[in-house]
Formats: C-alpha cells, structure tokens, sequence
C-alpha cells in the first residue's frame, strides 16, 4: 500500500499503541520536563523515525531493543544527510524516550544510557563590531519602512536585552516593567526571567506602542507587543524578514540572524568587563559553560589584532 499524500510515510509504519505512546510522551516532554513546544516536535519527529525504523526491520517489541540497533538509527540518520548537531539531538530523543517508557512500565531499561554521543566542532557564532550595530540602527532610522517604529523597536529590543527571537514575538504588554527598566520573558524549557532593557530600547519601544500599535491592533484586543499589519502576533519568520531588510540598507555582509544581536550583546557586555556569570543570567542560560562560548570569540578578536598590529604578528 502507497503512502497517502497526505499521511507521511512514517505514520503509516506505527501501530496504534506505539501513536499512543508518541502521544503521552509529547504529553511527558511538555508537562514534566518543560520542554518548548519546538523542542516537543522535533523530539517526537525524531521517535516517529525510530520506531518506523524499527517497523521496517526485524525489531518489533520496544523491549527487545538493543545498544546495537540504536547505534544503526544514529548511523542512519548521519547517512541521510543530518548534521552531527540535529544526529546529537536525535540521540537524546530516543533516550529520553526510553526513560519515558521506563516511567511508564513499558520497558525496563535503557539502552541508549551508554552510547556515546557523537561530538561536534565548536563553532563560534557571528558577532557584530560595535560600528556595526551602530550602521545597522542607522539604516533603520534614516531608511525606514511600512512600520519603522515597530522595525526599529524589535532591533533595538533585540541588541538592548539579548532576547532570543522566540522570546521577542511573545512578549506581552504586561511583561514591560517601566519603572523597572526590565522585562519579563519565557526562555527555554519555559524558564521565567528578567532581562534589563536600556534606554534606547525602552524609548523606542514606548514610541511604537504609542504612535503605531493602536493601528495594528484593531479589534483584535491582542495582549502581544509585536504585531503584523493584520493585527496578529509576529512570526519569527517576519521578525528575520525585518532585520536582513535593514541589514542590505546597512550594507553588511554575512549571515546575520536575530539570534547575531544576542550574540553580539554578551560579547560587547564581556569586552566592556561585565561578569561572566551576570552575562549567563542576562542570557538565560543554565550552564555557565553555554555562555564561556562568548570568551572564545574575544580570544579569537584578541588574535586577530595582534596579528594585525604587532611587528612579528
């Protein structure tokens, strides 16, 4: 029987019981473990792949699942073309899986817990210079577009706070803390923090909540801070859109991202001798090694200038 067209391939491989098991452990990841929504789906897309690969062979009963045929899975998943980051993931899903299933009496161990996790190269993520950012809110201000209040206070909330894109889009009218200076946002794993906002940002964002939401807003009654022409929340998609719009006014090169203005905020914060564990609670992070990343980067400028100024560089 052929897939239908509108049933993927994988969906058909599963029986009830083990859609039943995706289900609940959707429930688990969400519910118990705080897992994002994103998180979620790309955890239960990798299952679905694992248990229709199972399926497919002569493993049926979860049970009966070796060391051995995980380690197939993964080499699977590398030789369709996956990233060692996205096969890592892969890994983690099914042994969270398995630890699922243990809870729930199905299974009674797990035999992902000592497969090696296969290693990736540490790459160190984009960073704009200061001038940069500096060219970037130029362009904004001096080449504006449909709505430049609401265009210049994403960039400016964005570099201002370090927020995760994610982040940005769900902010609320209630999340601002005026008097504060700060806002409240929802991190990864729905993690509550604060993050401090400078002036600039605060000054920027009330404009546009002044001046331009109250159009976008209509009657839609919308809590969410940012919205599109049609009144509805922003997507990350658009939120992007927007930035590499002001990036090619700016004339900057690259692959510059929202997740680039986070990135360059820790890293301007460290070269101006902020503390490496107050960088880490600004950026939400919940190992202070994720955030050691950022030390990287001004070893790797600190090499690039003595190369360049040094007489024997």
């Amino acid at each position: 029987m052929c897939p239908s067209s509108t049933q993927p391939a994988t969906e058909l491989l599963l029986s009830p019981r083990q859609k039943e098991w995706l289900k609940r452990f959707g429930v688990y990841l969400l519910l118990e473990r705080g897992f994002s929504k994103h998180t979620v789906e790309a955890y239960r897309r990798d299952i679905k792949r694992f248990l229709a690969g199972l399926a497919a062979g002569t493993t049926k009963d979860l049970s009966t699942v070796t060391e051995e045929d995980i380690f197939e899975y993964v080499v699977s998943e590398r030789q369709r073309g996956l990233k060692a980051r996205s096969v890592r993931r892969s890994l983690a899903a099914v042994r969270t899986f398995f630890r699922f299933l243990i809870i729930d009496g199905e299974v009674e161990s797990n035999p992902a817990r000592l497969l090696e996790t296969p290693k990736i190269g540490q790459k160190l993520p984009s960073v704009l210079e200061i001038h940069e950012i500096e060219r970037l809110f130029r362009a904004v201000e001096e080449m504006p577009g449909r709505y430049p209040l609401r265009d210049r206070a994403i960039l400016y909330v964005l570099y201002g706070s370090g927020l995760r894109v994610s982040e940005l889009t769900s902010l609320t009218l209630n999340d601002v803390r005026w008097d504060l200076g700060i806002i409240r946002c929802m991190g990864k794993g729905s993690k509550e923090r604060m993050a401090p906002l400078n002036q600039l940002g605060l000054q920027n964002l009330k404009s546009y909540l002044e001046a331009e939401r109250p159009n976008l807003v209509k009657h839609t009654g919308s809590k969410t801070i940012f919205l599109s022409r049609a009144g509805k929340p922003l997507g990350r998609e658009v939120v992007n859109t927007i930035l590499k719009r002001n990036v090619e006014r700016a004339g900057l090169t690259g692959n510059i991202t929202p997740h680039t203005l986070r990135h360059s905020f820790a890293t301007h914060l460290l070269q101006n001798g902020a503390d490496l564990r107050i960088v880490q609670e600004l950026l939400g992070h919940a190992k202070v090694e994720t955030t050691e990343i950022y030390t990287h980067i001004e070893k790797s400028q600190l090499k690039e200038l003595h190369k360049k100024f040094h007489p024997r560089g």
